[in-house]
């Protein structure tokens, strides 16, 4: 069984992540319209991430016993001036997810919740990964400044990225993830 503070926490969070895919959509909705389909790509790839780790939430919930209460998701911004500005705001918006798990996980330690402690834990290392890649590519951004060739090359490397995770809900994810957390 899981405690209701911490049904109600990850609940919170659930709202969170669903708000982290639906702020990717609009970003990649964004460098569409600009003519920067691999941009547009790799964000369209983060969006189903960040809807498996919502979906990882949801049904560790269901599997612990507890209820899932979905909440209103907050609209996003809808423009960015430039790929930088994309790529740091994608930054900015990953060190608070990173802090939000971490307080999820400090919540389980207090509880002694050792089932939500070890679900987290993969949670911390995803988190660790998403600012990693945040960080490179607006550093890479930062040297390419205005030069449209390199703009150019980047764009098309980040277009390259390919889904890796399940897109399709209906049987789970941890079950299309062969993993058990």
């Amino acid at each position: 069984m899981i405690s209701q503070k911490m049904e109600k926490e990850i609940n919170s969070q659930i709202t969170r992540e669903m708000y982290s895919a639906y702020l990717y959509m609009s970003i990649s909705a964004n460098a569409s319209r600009d003519g920067l389909k691999g941009i547009a790509t790799w964000f369209m790839v983060q969006y189903h991430e960040e809807m498996v780790h919502a979906m990882k939430m949801y049904e560790y919930i269901i599997r612990q016993g507890g209820r899932v209460v979905l909440d209103v998701i907050q609209k996003p911004p809808s423009s960015w001036k430039s790929p930088l500005e994309m790529f740091e705001n994608a930054l900015e918006h990953e060190k608070t997810v990173t802090k939000n798990i971490n307080n999820l996980l400090d919540l389980a330690v207090s509880e002694k919740d050792h089932a939500s402690q070890t679900f987290f834990h993969w949670y911390v290392t995803e988190q660790i990964e998403e600012e990693d890649n945040a960080t490179d590519i607006t550093q890479k951004l930062r040297l390419i400044g205005d030069n449209a060739g390199a703009l150019y090359l980047l764009d098309k490397e980040l277009g390259a990225r390919m889904l890796t995770v399940p897109s399709d809900f209906s049987k789970g994810v941890e079950a299309q993830m062969g993993a058990a957390a």
